[in-house]
């Protein structure tokens, strides 16, 4: 009694019989489908895998494989899409489990959850498919980002309302964004320049510093013309904000001004005896926690900007980093342009995960 298996038996009927010889002599059928028909048309006439192999150039194994594929499957069988290689180790269900973690707190000692980290607390979970998993859901571990969402019920109409103005302001009338930036600070250093004894000469100045007080930086920004008003007061304080505001109403007399605001206390007391005085003016209020909408931010932005790119950052006193914020501000009020409003923002869901 011999101990080796016998062969598979391929019975095949007269159609598979056709088909199959099609695909074996056709010159458009790729080489290993070929291949494989041959084995099968071979094996059906009961020849042995050993001799297979040898009449159509592969091992044993491979004939035998497919003439045990095509008893199983028949003609899908020839076909190995999805049948490569070994079940996954990983499913859906271990990316869920990374992310239930991250939900969670840190080990303690640590800030925040790495990849090393996140392997040991799965346990069976290696590292690397940690971070190939990390990237394909686009989680960066390292980078933080931080967004303000406004919960105003009114968010609608006010940044309709705001909006309006930048697209179709009302005829014979500015439209003027208006706001704050506060405590600028006169900071003093040792600066200068300073030897190396390779010879090199590097200009700086020193990490200490001596605080000579703060300024607060009114500015008001036309959004027809782009022309900006600037000004400095000490603090911020109801009255300096009408300082200023008398200061703009008495540049356009006899004019409607519809100003851009945000929600601060200063800007928008219970009883607004100011407005009262001056029916011209109309105040329009961002949405809570949308000062985003005020286009004087982006001046701001740009003042600031400015204001770090200066060869000389030295303040003595007060009122220097007032002098070199306003003196740089005719720069861009001469000549300047209305911007264009372009709305490539995507809307942040209120149930969105605080990972990304």
């Amino acid at each position: 009694m011999s101990g080796i298996p016998e062969a598979t038996a391929i019975i095949l009927t007269e159609a598979e019989r056709t088909e199959l010889e099609g695909l074996a002599r056709s010159s458009k059928t790729e080489y290993r489908l070929r291949q494989r028909a041959r084995i099968v048309l071979l094996a059906a006439d009961g020849m042995a895998s050993r001799a297979i192999g040898r009449t159509v150039r592969c091992t044993t194994g491979t004939a035998s494989k497919w003439r045990v594929r095509y008893a199983e499957k028949r003609l899908a069988g020839l076909d190995e899409t999805g049948d490569r290689g070994a079940e996954p180790k990983y499913t859906a269900a271990t990316g869920k489990r990374i992310l239930a973690l991250l939900d969670q707190r840190p080990p303690a000692g640590y800030a925040r959850w790495s990849g090393p980290l996140l392997a040991a607390a799965l346990g069976y979970v290696d590292v690397q498919y940690v971070w190939r998993f990390l990237r394909a859901q686009k989680i960066d571990l390292a980078g933080r980002k931080s967004w303000c969402e406004s919960d105003d019920p009114e968010f609608v109409a006010k940044a309709a309302d705001v909006v309006g103005l930048y697209l179709a302001p009302p005829e014979n009338a500015v439209v003027i964004c208006v706001d704050e930036k506060p405590s600028i600070q006169a900071l003093e250093r040792a600066q200068g320049y300073l030897k190396l004894p390779n010879g090199r000469t590097l200009t700086g100045h020193s990490h200490d510093y001596k605080r000579n007080g703060t300024t607060t930086l009114f500015a008001a920004f036309e959004v027809a013309t782009g022309k900006v008003t600037a000004a400095h007061k000490k603090r911020r304080r109801r009255v300096d904000f009408l300082d200023f505001m008398n200061d703009i109403v008495a540049a356009h007399a006899d004019t409607a001004i519809h100003v851009i605001l945000d929600n601060l206390n200063t800007h928008k007391p219970r009883n607004d005896r100011w407005l009262k005085r001056h029916p011209n003016v109309h105040f329009h209020f961002t949405p809570t926690r949308a000062s985003w909408l005020n286009q004087v931010e982006i001046w701001f932005s740009i003042r600031c900007t400015a204001l770090r790119s200066l060869p000389s950052r030295n303040s003595a006193s007060i009122s220097m980093p007032s002098s070199k914020l306003t003196t740089s501000t005719p720069s861009h009020s001469s000549g300047p342009k209305p911007g264009s409003i372009k709305n490539s923002s995507k809307p942040v869901s209120r149930n969105s995960d605080s990972r990304y």
